[in-house]
């Protein structure tokens, strides 16, 4: 059994004249300077890829939760460069196996919303008690604060002025899955999450990639605000697209793993993806390449075609980017796509929102990982709970009117307990025994973080 994504179709043909659009918004001589940049990038490439692939998992950065404001400044500049890293301890070990077992309960004793339907592991579900009491935890919400703390004004940005803070954090609520040994998983191929073509399409969004389109690519800063804070990630209300900003995406870890048990997978060098990705659509391979194909000379400047590589249509919508060996080969992603460190229960994983990543194809362990879960009722009798695999999704988020906007909304799908608004509609969580509700979340930056006070 696999778990299939949706078909996926092709780029509409009025995308020539955004091409153009872009190209002319940045000056005559924008082939040239693009061109140059290029050719930089897929050097820079063939040295990157051969060292993340030679250092692995190590390449990931670690940290314990309690040492966050004792790291040097070259552990933190790793951390920027990479744009992911793991922090160990956030929350109790018994702690969250206990939530491990209140969720086991739920997801038997209420007619869950899930796929596949024969055999449940990723669930569209919200508010269960150990859902909203996680995002609650003020370890998590600490964590949260210091990695929106990587972010910064780079042209002068005031946060004073209120549109944005990045010591208030808010609280998106997201799903979790459950995975058991055996099973491949497909619906999580390497992808980019927190827009499609708006990083192209969108103004806002697109400036934040506005030193790459100039040609200076090496000063392209993934952490500056600006642009970031006013982009439009879904333009086309396309389901499961986040409309917010969060400075990483991040799950927590509800049991032990380790790579090759259906662990995240990360392409470990923001700045290069970023610079590739946004480079990519602008260029085309030469029809008769002479010697190595992925060489500069056998690549073209080509605006002529309407094909974002990685962008696809789902109906009127847009998915990706979603990145591949044919579309995208200079990343060398059988290579380069790093499996995370080894993780127990309590454990987070964070990535930064352009981070290329994935989830693995194969989970041949046999017990608990980080990629999903599954019920005892929906398994195979050969399988047991030991077998099970655990992750909640909870990114970090901060302060910013559009963001807080959105949590407003939220909150009111919480009380409802109806899927919050970036999701698939459904009946929702309302009468499922063990939902949580808003008297659950006692401590006050919890409720800030969740619209049930105000964040003022």
């Amino acid at each position: 059994m696999s778990t299939n994504p949706p078909p996926l179709g092709p780029c509409p043909p009025r995308f020539v004249e955004l091409k153009k659009q872009i190209a002319e918004s940045f000056g005559p001589d924008f082939e040239e300077r693009v061109t140059r940049a290029w050719r930089e990038i897929l050097n820079e490439l063939k040295d990157a890829t051969e060292s993340i692939a030679k250092q692995g998992s190590d390449i990931v950065p670690s940290v314990n939760f309690a040492d966050l404001d004792k790291m040097s400044e070259a552990d933190m500049e790793s951390i920027r460069r990479r744009g992911c890293v793991v922090i160990r301890d956030v929350v109790d070990d018994q702690e969250a196996l206990s939530w491990r077992e209140v969720m086991r309960a739920y997801v038997t004793q209420n007619p869950v919303n899930g796929f596949p339907e024969e055999d449940k592991q990723f669930f569209q579900l919200y508010w269960t008690k150990p859902q909203v009491l996680a995002r609650a935890h003020p370890n998590v919400l600490a964590a949260s604060v210091w990695l929106n703390k990587f972010y910064h004004a780079k042209n002068g940005f005031a946060e004073a002025a209120g549109d944005v803070d990045l010591n208030a954090p808010l609280s998106y609520a997201d799903r979790f899955r459950m995975r058991h040994p055996g099973v491949q998983w497909n619906a999580h191929p390497p992808h980019v999450d927190g827009g499609a073509i708006e990083r192209w399409e969108d103004p806002n969004f697109r400036s934040c990639f506005a030193d790459i389109l100039k040609g200076n690519w090496r000063e392209h800063d993934p952490y500056d605000l600006v642009g970031r804070v006013n982009a439009k990630s879904s333009l086309y209300r396309r389901e499961n697209q986040s409309t917010v900003f969060r400075t990483f995406q991040g799950w927590l870890a509800f049991s032990e793993t380790a790579p090759n048990q259906g662990t995240l997978q990360v392409f470990p060098d923001v700045v290069l993806a970023n610079a590739y990705i946004i480079l990519r659509p602008f260029f085309s391979p030469v029809e008769n390449p002479v010697g190595d194909p992925l060489d500069g000379d056998n690549w073209k400047f080509d605006i002529s075609y309407a094909d974002f590589p990685g962008i696809f249509s789902i109906g009127a919508a847009f998915t990706g980017p979603r990145p591949t060996p044919e579309s995208h080969p200079h990343l060398r992603l059988e290579r380069a796509m790093i499996s995370v460190p080894k993780v127990n229960a309590g454990d987070m994983v964070f990535w930064h929102c352009d981070l290329i990543h994935a989830v693995e194809l194969e989970h041949t362990g046999k017990e608990d990982s980080c990629g999903s879960f599954s019920v005892a009722y929906w398994l195979p009798a050969r399988l047991t709970p030991s077998s099970w695999t655990t992750v909640m999704y909870i990114p970090a988020m901060p302060y910013t009117a559009q963001n807080a906007a959105y949590v407003s909304r939220q909150k009111e799908h919480f009380i409802k307990g109806i899927p919050p608004p970036d999701f698939p509609q459904w009946a929702g969580e309302g009468g499922f025994e063990g939902k949580a509700i808003a008297d659950d979340v006692v401590d006050l930056g919890a409720r800030r973080a969740m619209g049930l006070v105000s964040v003022a």
